[in-house]
C-alpha cells in the first residue's frame, strides 16, 4: 500500500471541476471528487465513508475496473494530459478502511422483512449489504463454500489478493447478513419454497456456461472453457505443452497469463478482431505480452483438429480483413478467401462469452430472453411475484462496478416493493 504523502500527491492531480464527467463515467456513480478532496485533507475516514454511499468494494473495483473506460477515461485532465489515477487513489482509502476496520454505516431503522439472495457474486452481495444497512432480515444463498462470485472463483490470484476479497465481504457480513453455503438452486434449495418464506427473492447467481463457437472439433479431448478452469482451477499438466486460446476479453487474458505461469511451452491468443478492438483491459494485453503471451490479430478459427484417438494435435485459422458494415458501429471481421493455415497445439481453450445454465433457468418459471437469460424490467422485477434479477443472470452486467450496480439499484426497488405490500 502506498503512504498517504504519495497518494495525496496523486489526489492533488484532481481539479474538482463542477461538471464531475468522471462521476458520470462510474457505474456506481461514486461521489469521486468529494472523497479526493477528503484525501487532499488527509481524512481517510471521511473519504472511505463518501464512496461507501455508493460502493461496497473500494478496495476491488480501486485494483479491477476498467478506469479507462470508465472514470479515469472521462476525466477532464485526460483530454491534455493525463488523468487522475481515480483506481488508484480508490484502492488505498478501501486498503486504509480494511487495515483500520472502519465498518459500514447501518441505519437505526428495522424491518421485519425477510429478503433472500441467490447467488453470492458482487451483485448479490451488494444487495444484500444495501438491504442489510436499511435494517431488512437477509440471507444469502451460495452454492460454494465462499462468497465471491468471480471475485474468489474467476479473477486470479496475481490480479486480485483474496486476502483483500475476503476482508472485504467481511465487512458486509458484519451488517448481521445470513449465510448459507452450499445451497444451488434447482438442487437442494426452490424458488417456490424461498417465495413462501421470504418477502422478496433477488436471483443473482452467474452466466458462467462457455458459449460454442460451433465449430468442428469443439468437443475432442484437450479443449477447455476458460471460465470453467479459472472456476474450479483443475487444470492439465501444461508442461512442453503447446496451448491456443481464443478470445479477446479479460477472461481470454486471464486464461492465457495463468497457462502461461503454469509453465506451457507457449501460449497464443487468437483474436478475429485487431488490437484496438479487444475487450480487454489495455493493461491486461500489456501485461500478457510483457509475460510472453503471444497475440494472433485478425485470426479467426475454422476448425480444431485432432489425431486418430480425437485429442487435439492443431487449429485450423484463416486471415480476417475489418469492413465497416452499414448500420453497425463496430467493424465486422471477414474472412480472408485462400489466407487458411495451420497451428500444432496441444489444448484449445475456449473464452469467446459466457451464457447462464440452461437446465437451471429453464425449470425456474420465468420469462427468458431469446438467449436464455432472465428478463426484467425497470424496477429489475421478472416475470414472477416476489422475484427480482440482477447480475450476469439477468445480463445487465459487464464489470463488476457494473453487477455491483444493479445489485444497488435492485435492492431500491426490493425496499419500495416490500415496504408498499
Amino acid at each position: 500500500m502506498d503512504n498517504l504523502e504519495e497518494i495525496q500527491k496523486l489526489a492533488n492531480i484532481c481539479l474538482n471541476c463542477k461538471t464531475r464527467p468522471c462521476v458520470k463515467g462510474c457505474p456506481l456513480n461514486n461521489s469521486i471528487p468529494d472523497f479526493i478532496q477528503a484525501v487532499k485533507q488527509g481524512n481517510i475516514e471521511l473519504a472511505y465513508q463518501i464512496l461507501s454511499k455508493t460502493t461496497v468494494f473500494p478496495a476491488i473495483c480501486g485494483r479491477i475496473c476498467p478506469h479507462n473506460k470508465q472514470c479515469q477515461g472521462n476525466c477532464i485532465r485526460g483530454i491534455k494530459s493525463s488523468p487522475t489515477p481515480i483506481g488508484k487513489i480508490e484502492a488505498f482509502v478501501g486498503d486504509w478502511s480494511i487495515k483500520n476496520k472502519s465498518q459500514l454505516q447501518k441505519y437505526s431503522k428495522s424491518f421485519n422483512k425477510k429478503i433472500a439472495i441467490i447467488g453470492g457474486g458482487p451483485a448479490g452481495i451488494t444487495c444484500a449489504a444495501r438491504l442489510a444497512q436499511k435494517g431488512f432480515l437477509v440471507t444469502i444463498y451460495e452454492k460454494s463454500n465462499k462468497l465471491g462470485g468471480l471475485l474468489v472463483h474467476g479473477i486470479p490470484d496475481f490480479r486480485l489478493d483474496k486476502k483483500i476479497v475476503e476482508a472485504s465481504i467481511q465487512k458486509i457480513i458484519d451488517l448481521g447478513i445470513n449465510i448459507v453455503f452450499n445451497a444451488e438452486l434447482g438442487k437442494n434449495i426452490f424458488l417456490n419454497y424461498l417465495c413462501d418464506e421470504y418477502d422478496a427473492v433477488f436471483l443473482s447467481f452467474g452466466a458462467n456456461c462457455c458459449q460454442k463457437m460451433e465449430i468442428t472439433g469443439e468437443n475432442l479431448t484437450g479443449v477447455f472453457s476458460g471460465n470453467e478452469l479459472l472456476e474450479t482451477k483443475n487444470h492439465p499438466s501444461y508442461k512442453n505443452k503447446k496451448v491456443a486460446v481464443i478470445g479477446g476479453g479479460n477472461v481470454a487474458m486471464d486464461t492465457a497469463r495463468t497457462i502461461n505461469r503454469m509453465g506451457a511451452k507457449e501460449v497464443f491468443v487468437l483474436y478475429r478482431r485487431a488490437e484496438k478492438q479487444m475487450p480487454a483491459e489495455p493493461k491486461e494485453i500489456a501485461d500478457a505480452k510483457h509475460e510472453g503471451v503471444k497475440f494472433c490479430f485478425q485470426t479467426n478459427v475454422v476448425q480444431i483438429l485432432g489425431d486418430k484417438n480425437e485429442i487435439v494435435n492443431k487449429v485450423e485459422c484463416v486471415k480476417t480483413k475489418l469492413v465497416k458494415m452499414e448500420g453497425q458501429e463496430r467493424e465486422i471481421p471477414i474472412d480472408i478467401e485462400n489466407s487458411n493455415f495451420f497451428l500444432d497445439m496441444d489444448y484449445i481453450v475456449m473464452a469467446v462469452g459466457s451464457k447462464p445454465e440452461k437446465n437451471v433457468v429453464e425449470t425456474l418459471g420465468l420469462k427468458l430472453d431469446k438467449k436464455g437469460y432472465i428478463q426484467i424490467d425497470e424496477n429489475y422485477k421478472t416475470s414472477v411475484e416476489k422475484v427480482f434479477a440482477g447480475g450476469d443472470i439477468a445480463k445487465c452486467t459487464s464489470t463488476v462496478a457494473w453487477a455491483s450496480s444493479s445489485g444497488k439499484k435492485a435492492a431500491e426497488k426490493i425496499e419500495e416493493y416490500v415496504c408498499n405490500r
